[in-house]
């Protein structure tokens, strides 16, 4: 398998015909094509909306340009194939994943994964996607606040898993097994092994990504607790991992061992770096900003007030900005890369979760491959 971090290049004449093709499915063909065929086309973004399906952004306008129905609800994770073609959303109701067609907007397959589908990161035209089966559901406990546990003799708990889904044939492959309430989803650098947080147990998991072996868990309470987002260096040298009620993101080494942590605003969830390796972003949810950290020094050089449980983001392809879904805010906060300065907000009423960009960008969610 390939590096998820090796950029992929793709030529204007595809981007255009998938650009076109999704908004013509949307109902606004002639005008995406026209701002579609010039050679500096940024491309298209697309948002999983938890009250609603997927909002579709066009990136030269920053316009909302139209919706794609996934024929699901509850949706979170998304991701999109290297050729745009597919997009993959995360169906938190029904337990399972929409695969859909760009080009006419419409269902390919349901492909059931279990209960409480959430992370989805596609490799190629692979999909890997968190779910938990022993999942209750509901917010989580705030910070400090005792947790009641509940007694059922005849429930056993079941470990959270990654599915591994077969886009092309519309199959799910295979299971691995991972902690309670798996959340972010990395890979390393050589493609060779998987890296997973679990909130619930407060670890982080590294597995061989193709037999699901686990070879070490990292715990972060000592720490802190709930370790959410995780991404890693460019060039894999370290991994990061945003650690909610630490109020910091934790760092480890090319062989996961523990480096640092470093203080961020309350409640940080998406973390990436940007595609040079020099910057770490973090949407610190609760301090309502988008966090940029000196990724050598670990100094905080910069940050932008920004909106209500902003969790996820993405560059857009060409690095000029940065799209960040808040979604108790209702809205997609357009941030301008070299300033930070807010270009615009792009209202959402939809519970905007989760971002990706076609061709595939930097993001929490995401990574060129």
């Amino acid at each position: 398998m390939k590096s998820p971090h090796l950029a992929t290049r793709i030529r204007n004449s595809v981007l255009l015909i998938a650009l076109a093709g999704t908004v013509a499915a949307c109902g606004d063909k002639t005008e995406v094509e026209t701002a579609a065929s010039g050679s500096d086309n940024r491309g298209i973004a697309y948002v999983s909306n938890q009250n609603g399906g997927v909002t579709v952004i066009d990136l030269n306008t920053m316009e909302t340009t139209g919706s794609i129905d996934p024929k699901g609800n509850g949706v979170r994770g998304i991701g999109v194939t290297p050729d745009g073609k597919l997009l993959v959303t995360a169906n938190k109701d029904e337990g399972n994943v929409s695969i859909l067609n760009t080009a006419t907007g419409e269902l390919v397959q349901h492909v059931e994964i279990g209960k409480n589908p959430e992370f989805v990161r596609v490799v190629g035209n692979t999909a890997y996607i968190s779910f938990e089966p022993s999942s209750k559901g509901g917010p989580p406990p705030k910070p400090g606040e005792e947790v009641v546990e509940e007694e059922d003799d005849d429930e056993i708990e079941e470990p959270a898993r990654i599915a591994v889904v077969d886009l092309l044939q519309g199959k799910k492959l295979r299971e691995i097994e991972c902690g309670p309430e798996t959340e972010g989803i990395e890979f390393s650098n050589d493609g060779s092994k998987l890296i997973i947080t679990n909130e619930a147990d407060n670890t982080i998991t590294v597995h061989n990504l193709e037999t699901g072996e686990l070879l070490k868990t990292i715990a972060t309470h000592e720490h802190g607790d709930r370790p959410r987002g995780i991404k890693s260096a460019p060039d894999g040298s370290a991994y990061v991992s945003t650690l909610e009620f630490g109020n910091n993101f934790l760092v480890l080494d090319s062989e996961f061992n523990v480096v640092r942590t470093v203080a961020t605003g309350a409640a940080p969830y998406g973390i990436a770096y940007n595609r040079a390796g020099d910057l770490i972003y973090v949407a610190a949810g609760k301090a309502k900003t988008l966090e940029v950290y000196n990724a050598k020094t670990y100094e905080k050089v910069n940050e932008v007030a920004t909106g209500d449980r902003c969790w996820h983001f993405t560059f857009t392809p060409d690095d000029r900005d940065i799209l960040l879904t808040c979604g108790r805010s209702h809205e997609v906060i357009v941030i301008d890369t070299e300033t930070l300065a807010v270009k615009k907000r792009i209202a959402d009423k939809e519970l905007p979760w989760g971002i990706v960009t076609y061709p595939k960008a930097v993001g929490s969610l995401d990574a060129p491959n």
